[in-house]
């Protein structure tokens, strides 16, 4: 008895070494009126379950070594267990010998329409879609570990970025918006398609130097750092010149701006006037706040 019972608890260690996702998980409903708020609480409770006990990888994470990230869902609407919300998903990532946390990814989804039905099992196979609740929380679980991965090693997020549009490639026969090219050009589609097609290599390349080569060094070396992450926005300009108003640029920017904006105004100082005018063409939106940016 006494074997099996540490057989069965090694067991459980194991499983619990295996998850690698710590996500917060907010649930707002203040715009739905007309129903039970227990509902909403426990599909917070379902989905925090779902995100962060699941064995995405199969890859044996510590707990400091979890990626930390959030998905803060906003419900528009609710009825007979349909529900139409929105999805803000981000994810951070340590920058090496501080205690600071770096914004990675930073998404903010508006085509998440799904069916709940309370206390029912959520369960995952990529190979089937069985709701689009689970689809989207295992499409973005992927991705930010996709995009944690390139933050480390140079195009390292691959075969998660593939699970991921194997899980859109499946949805898109579901009919629920967000899963094809028709939808838009700024969904979960656009989202796996680019990071993985080789016309926006440069993307990904910037990902590992902006924070490997760059942020990762800056304890013991901050004027190399801020070089390297000035080489990787350099780097995005590479896509500029194809693709003037690309998704994937959008996407880096709504993650990094403020943390850039800090960056580049601190010491050592270097010369900056090229950097901020590739930053006006690249992120346009953005003008107010690169001008900002102390010489």
């Amino acid at each position: 008895m006494n074997k099996l019972v540490s057989f069965l608890f090694l067991l459980f260690v194991g499983v619990v070494q295996a998850q690698q996702l710590n996500c917060t998980i907010q649930i707002n409903s203040d715009k739905v009126t007309n129903a039970n708020q227990q509902i909403f609480k426990n599909l917070k409770t379902s989905i925090s379950d779902f995100v962060n006990k699941t064995d995405w990888t199969g890859e044996d994470y510590k707990s400091n070594e979890k990626v930390e990230c959030s998905m803060v869902i906003i419900v528009n609407s609710y009825e007979s267990n349909q529900f139409s919300a929105t999805i803000q998903v981000q994810s951070t990532r340590p920058v090496f010998n501080s205690t600071y946390a770096s914004p990675v990814f930073n998404f903010n989804d508006k085509d998440f329409s799904f069916r709940y039905i309370e206390f029912e099992n959520l369960q995952f196979n990529p190979s089937n879609f069985d709701s689009n609740l689970v689809s989207v929380l295992a499409y973005y679980s992927y991705m930010i570990l996709g995009f944690d991965a390139d933050t480390y090693t140079l195009m390292g997020g691959n075969k998660n970025y593939e699970i991921a549009q194997q899980i859109q490639t499946v949805a898109q026969q579901s009919g629920y918006k967000g899963w094809s090219q028709s939808d838009g050009n700024q969904n979960r589609y656009f989202l796996t398609t680019d990071i993985l097609g080789g016309t926006y290599d440069a993307y990904r390349e910037a990902l590992y130097q902006y924070h490997r080569e760059g942020l990762d060094i800056m304890s013991t070396d901050v004027k190399t750092g801020k070089e390297k992450i000035i080489g990787a926005i350099d780097k995005l300009t590479e896509i500029y010149k194809v693709r003037p108003n690309a998704f994937l640029t959008r996407v880096f920017f709504d993650a990094k701006v403020d943390e850039l904006v800090s960056i580049l105004s601190g010491g050592p100082k270097l010369a900056l006037t090229e950097t901020i005018g590739n930053l006006n063409n690249l992120s346009p939106l953005n003008t107010a706040k690169w001008s900002a940016i102390k010489l």
